[in-house]
């Protein structure tokens, strides 16, 4: 398995830099990996995509400099717990619902946990850049009502995203189409 993800990542790496990918090999394997080993290490050293690095993150670190406060911290730990919270129970609780109604869409079910997985990264970098840029973490007050904020916005959103959800899956129609072709004279 762990070949052929390597093998389907760097397939196009390869295909130009002249291995033959065709066959699946340890020899094709290993060449893949050296290859992008050398093209990573190229790609490292070059200035022009240290270049592009640091214009992409400057205007982050920026704002970041200029939103350093706790309020925004406050705000920003309130935000990602709400996410969390109204995403966790979409995934679980709203998908059983719909699972046991048969409208369950796998596309719906990926995208809550793309969802939680975003929330949950940012409101763990949240509380990591409080923890070091600010006082927010020191302040039990502070935590405890932006958590607080938080739960009641998360299951405010899950009430209206599971809403959403149901009233969708109660109007799909079921769209049946024949395989035969029709007589079109």
């Amino acid at each position: 398995m762990k070949n052929s993800v390597i093998l389907a990542a760097f397939s196009m790496i390869m295909a130009f830099s002249g291995i033959n990918v065709g066959v699946v090999s340890a020899q094709n394997t290993e060449a893949i990996v050296d290859k992008a080993k050398e093209v990573g290490k190229q790609l490292e050293n070059s200035e022009t995509i240290k270049e592009i690095s640091a214009g992409i993150l400057q205007p982050i670190y920026d704002l970041a400099q200029y939103m350093s406060h706790p309020w925004f911290y406050w705000t920003a730990f309130a935000v990602m717990a709400a996410g969390v919270v109204s995403f966790a129970l979409q995934l679980t609780l709203t998908k059983l619902a719909l699972l046991f109604r048969l409208k369950l869409r796998l596309s719906e079910v990926f995208s809550d946990a793309l969802g939680l997985l975003v929330s949950l990264a940012g409101l763990v970098m949240v509380t990591q850049a409080a923890t070091q840029n600010s006082t927010f973490t020191q302040n039990s007050v502070s935590v405890v009502s932006a958590a607080a904020v938080g739960l009641v916005a998360g299951l405010i959103f899950y009430i209206w995203g599971q809403r959403t959800e149901m009233m969708a899956a109660r109007d799909q129609k079921v769209v049946v189409q024949n395989d035969q072709p029709r007589n079109r004279m």
